[in-house]
This record gives C-alpha cells, sequence and structure tokens, in this order.
C-alpha cells in the first residue's frame, strides 16, 4: 500500500463536494479547524452550487475533484459532505497522475465509494469527520484527525462491550460505510476483505435491512477469511411494527458464529459525534479482552 506524504504546517487542503451541496459559511468552523493546525483551505468550485440536492452536476462534481487530485500545490482532499452522489462520478474519474502523487482523501459515509475504490489502487485513505460534521463532532474526533494527517501516534482505546468476541488480528485496517460497502458488490470498487480487519457503520436503516446486508457480505465471501470485525455506529435503526427479532449485535454475531475472528461493537467511528479517524489501508493491530478494546497502527 501506498500511504500519502502526511501534511505540514502551511500545507493547503482542498475542500470539494462529491456528494450533497455545502456552503461557505457553513464550512466556517471546519476552516477555522484546519487553519488552527496550520493549514489552509481552498474551496472546490463546486462549494456554494447545487444541482438539486447535489454540489453540483455530475460534470461539475467530477471535474472539481478531478481538478483537486491533478494539482501538485492541494497536499489533502476534505469532501465536504456525504448523502449520496459520489457513485455518479466514481467512474469517471482519471486516477493515473492520483496514483503517482497519491494525496489523503478525506470524508466519510457516501465517501466509502472513494475509500473502497481507491483501496483498490493501493492507497490508504482517512475516514474521518467532514465539514459538515465539524459543529458537532467531539474534541476527540477532531483530535485524532490532526494526528492522523501530521503522522502522530495515536491508539483507539475504549472499554470492552460484553457483546464483543474477544481475541487479538492484525491487518490492514479497510471499509466504510456498511449500506455503500453492499452497493459496490460486483463492481471493481467492491474490496477485498481476506486477511484484513473490516469496519463497518451505518445510519437510519431498518434492521431487516441490516440483516440483508450482512447476508449478502457473507455470501460475497467478505468473512470467509477476515481477521477482524470493527462494528462502529449503528445510528437511528429502525424496526417495523412487528419486530424484526434481532438487534444488530445478534444480527452480527449469529451471522458470524461459524467464523473465529475477533469482533468488537459501538467503536467510536461513524455517524455519531465521537467519530474517530481511521487510516484506511494501513496495518493495525486489534485487541478485544474482556476489559478493553484497542486499535493500533504498527
Amino acid at each position: 500500500m501506498k500511504i500519502p506524504a502526511y501534511l505540514q504546517k502551511g500545507d493547503t487542503v482542498a475542500m470539494v463536494c462529491t456528494a450533497r451541496s455545502f456552503t461557505r459559511d457553513e464550512a466556517q468552523e471546519a476552516v477555522s479547524l484546519f487553519e488552527s493546525w496550520g493549514l489552509n483551505i481552498v474551496f472546490g468550485s463546486t462549494i456554494d452550487i447545487n444541482a438539486n440536492q447535489l454540489g453540483g452536476t455530475d460534470q461539475q462534481r467530477t471535474d472539481d475533484l478531478q481538478r483537486m487530485m491533478n494539482d501538485d500545490t492541494i497536499k489533502a482532499i476534505w469532501i465536504a459532505r456525504g448523502g449520496y452522489g459520489t457513485v455518479r462520478i466514481i467512474d469517471k474519474l482519471d486516477f493515473s497522475k492520483f496514483i503517482q502523487n497519491p494525496k489523503w482523501v478525506i470524508g466519510f459515509s457516501d465517501i466509502t465509494v472513494l475509500h473502497s475504490h481507491i483501496h483498490n489502487l493501493s492507497i490508504a485513505t482517512l475516514h474521518s469527520i467532514m465539514p459538515y460534521s465539524v459543529p458537532k463532532a467531539l474534541t476527540e474526533a477532531k483530535e485524532t484527525l490532526r494526528q492522523a494527517l501530521f503522522n502522530e501516534d495515536y491508539t483507539i482505546e475504549i472499554p470492552s462491550n460484553s457483546s464483543n468476541k474477544t481475541g487479538d488480528a492484525e491487518g490492514l485496517l479497510i471499509g466504510g460505510n456498511l449500506s455503500i460497502i453492499y452497493s459496490l458488490l460486483g463492481s471493481k470498487s467492491s474490496i477485498n476483505t481476506k486477511n484484513k480487519i473490516l469496519y463497518l457503520e451505518d445510519l437510519d436503516e431498518y434492521l431487516y435491512h441490516i440483516d440483508r446486508m450482512f447476508y449478502n457480505l457473507k455470501r460475497n465471501g467478505y468473512f470467509d477469511d477476515l481477521n477482524g470485525l470493527i462494528i462502529g455506529g449503528m445510528t437511528d435503526m429502525h424496526d417495523n411494527q412487528i419486530p424484526f427479532g434481532y438487534d444488530v449485535k445478534q444480527i452480527v454475531l449469529d451471522l458470524c458464529k461459524e467464523y473465529n475472528f475477533p469482533i468488537c461493537f459501538d467503536f467510536p467511528a461513524g455517524h455519531i459525534p465521537d467519530n474517530r479517524a481511521l487510516k484506511l489501508g494501513t496495518k493495525v493491530s486489534l485487541n478485544i479482552n474482556t476489559e478493553s478494546t484497542s486499535l493500533k497502527y504498527i
């Protein structure tokens, strides 16, 4: 895997929309945060425009991201907001120059399209808060983003969950939003999970659909040679009038009972205020015991 160059004070970061629209006014807290770290923000042409709910037409969003990927003065690209729309442009992008001179692509949720596609180019990306989520982000979420961008060591350690399946694992960290990973199955952006540690999160889904998506991952071999599974925020889950009968933890544990890899729940990443930065495509060690869960970069 190629690791993009880490940032230094004075570097310039581009802010663009690949999915839903976003404005300069909405971006002010995010701009102030990066400026407090000594970084400069450049707005892409997709900030302050919209095509219905999207941050510009497909062509405008493609052109903006392409320009920032190709511009050597831009050291990282911070996607402004998730929602939907990145999959509409992924096959229009030319990654040839990006592969030669990779830079950090930062975001989560719908940005899992980019995380997965770029992982298949053997380049690391950064799953973290976006400008849209900065105002509600906890200090830990902001600080781990800073530490990740500036290559400072950090370990994520949380109290153990009683539903966890204990054990130790090592491997490349991959994943992101469950619904997006499910939607990419069968495409060239679908990821290979062999000997890796898979992180998953989601928002605003019915429990039966969570079950359906996990079964599809299973039938596609995602768990066959997996080293470890991290379940992050499963936020605002819904049930039907007649209950499905399983919560997310029960769905995962039942579906994975035949496998030996460790599993942790309620990991601080996803559509939650404590959305800590994860360097996808880098090697990590995962330790899950009865007292705590820790994720360390190695």
